[in-house]
């Protein structure tokens, strides 16, 4: 097999949570363009990335789930729909998230409680969901820089992203031998609904570029070679990984 083979998603199945915008659906827009069938979770609706997916000539399915309120049955029942409909699972991406902002002294539990269940909760129980049914795959976190940092009036989210960096290794290790790989990509600073407030302050905007050697905010677009590469047999001994693609923040 030649090496551009190796990145090809062809008879292949993914799961994508938060598939409706942003850089859930860049990566299963992604996903799809290599080869693969792609299931799509929202709490919302996928319509516009599964009519995409489906004029690349490729099959997809929407799942409406609020994983905010999903316990392990839910999920258990998530992957079984993906398993009835498109025949089996191959990837998975845990790319859904939220985040609140406070400072840490004021932190409410409502928050903290909901961006844990969100963020993290739901990402072990799906995980284990996906494992059950795969003969062999590749499970991608998606972390954080938050995942290596600290951050500012975001201690949930800091609190997941480096949990999810840990279990991503936990994962890695125990997996590893069943032919299963799990590892992650920490996106840098994304053009995304998430860091709207952020780059909506001018200062607080102008402080993160100038500290990002590329000098411009990222884009979903960025994230697709990675999770490709990470989905795919060109990544056959990679496990446990947490891929950087942040234009170069954490090199400063």
């Amino acid at each position: 097999m030649g090496i551009l083979d190796r990145f090809r998603l062809d008879g292949k199945v993914a799961l994508v949570t938060g598939g409706s915008r942003g850089l859930g659906q860049g990566l299963a827009l992604a996903l799809a363009e290599a080869g693969a069938d792609v299931a799509l979770l929202d709490r919302s609706g996928c319509t516009e990335t599964a009519e995409r997916i489906q004029a690349m000539g490729r099959r997809a399915t929407t799942i409406t789930c609020d994983l905010l309120a999903a316990g392990p049955d839910d999920l258990n029942a998530v992957v079984d729909q993906v398993v009835a409909e498109l025949g089996r699972l191959d990837i998975l991406v845990n790319n859904a998230g939220i985040i609140r902002r406070h400072p840490a002294i004021d932190f409410p539990k409502a928050d903290w409680d909901d961006v844990l269940q969100v963020n993290l909760t739901a990402v072990f129980h799906l995980t284990q969901a996906a494992a059950r049914v795969m003969e062999t795959g590749s499970i991608i976190n998606i972390a954080s820089m938050l995942s290596f940092q600290g951050g500012i009036n975001v201690p949930s989210y800091t609190a997941t992203k480096s949990a999810v960096a840990g279990l991503t290794k936990a994962f890695a290790n125990e997996w590893a031998g069943r032919g299963i790989r799990v590892n992650a990509i920490a996106p840098g600073y994304m053009a995304t609904d998430n860091t709207a407030p952020l780059r909506a302050d001018a200062a607080r905007s102008e402080a993160i570029l100038d500290r990002i050697p590329a000098e411009r905010w990222g884009t979903p677009d960025d994230l697709m070679g990675a999770a490709v590469f990470l989905a795919s047999d060109a990544s056959a001994y990679v496990h446990g990984s947490v891929l950087p693609v942040d234009g170069g923040w954490l090199a400063r």
